[in-house]
């Protein structure tokens, strides 16, 4: 019994292992310069991947906020992505220390283990690391000091949020996330906003009736867009090599949007 139980185990982690190689592959081709860094904030080390891209200017850095399931594989596709349309892209582990022996995301194992770590982030800690995380971007040499934000499922309610505590943000691109409830919070918002929601993702797109009134009533700029029969991680989904015609399609005019606003900085 104990062999046929060894080999479920192996199967189950060699699915989680090679549920984004899809993505690790595409990295790995990637001509562009790509590393990892590391930001202080306070005593905290924050581990972050950096895309550059292949441009003759200095250029608007994008700062890539997460997914519930952590630095990923994708995450850091996104990044090679954005570096690909001509832009710097930072995307930290915010689960950086959590792991036992102070590791992040990797070391914690994906699933639950990440779910679980990510719930118990504090608050004020995921701001502070965000806001050493734009000091650092926007400081680098082939930065031109500006710096917009964007991120995905959790990181998309993250970067909605990390707009009310950093005036420096140019723009927050959040995909999938919830937007802040409170009046105060919604007035120290400084940047335009443009969301991107699937059709399909009645949880979250419940609360975009509230975010446009908070908004409005605050004199903010919010625009969000969704994407019809896109499901929630349609931007994920819809680069997989088994996507669904609707989640592909809504990656692909959700990824053009990204672009052409990202022009416009």
């Amino acid at each position: 019994m104990k062999t046929p139980l060894l080999f479920l185990v192996a199967l189950v982690a060699a699915g989680m292992v090679s549920a984004q190689d899809w993505a690790k592959a595409r990295l790995e081709k990637s001509p562009r310069h790509m590393e990892w860094v590391k930001v202080k904030q306070g005593d905290r080390v924050v581990q972050c991947y950096i895309a550059y891209p292949e441009v003759k200017t200095k250029a608007t850095a994008v700062l890539v906020i997460h997914e519930i399931f952590g630095l990923t594989d994708w995450v850091r596709g996104v990044t090679d992505q954005l570096a690909e349309a001509g832009y710097i892209a930072i995307a930290p582990d915010l689960l950086s220390g959590a792991a036992p022996g102070g590791g992040g995301t990797a070391e914690l194992g994906g699933g639950d283990g990440v779910r679980k770590a990510i719930s118990s982030l504090p608050p004020d800690q995921v701001t502070a690391d965000l806001k050493a995380v734009l000091t650092h971007v926007a400081a680098l040499p082939a930065c031109n000091g500006k710096v917009a934000v964007a991120g995905f499922c959790w990181g998309g309610g993250q970067t909605f949020r990390f707009a009310t505590h950093e005036p420096r943000v140019v723009a927050a691109f959040p995909f999938y996330g919830t937007g802040p409830d409170r009046e105060e919070d919604i007035a120290r918002i400084s940047a335009p906003v443009f969301g991107f929601y699937g059709g399909n993702d009645a949880r979250v797109n419940a609360t975009i009736p509230g975010s446009t009134d908070l908004m409005k009533k605050a004199g903010k700029r919010y625009e969000p867009v969704v994407y019809d029969g896109a499901g929630h991680g349609f931007m994920r989904a819809g680069e997989a090599p088994d996507a669904s015609d609707v989640n592909k399609k809504g990656r692909d005019e959700a990824w053009k949007r990204l672009k052409e606003l990202l022009g416009r900085l």
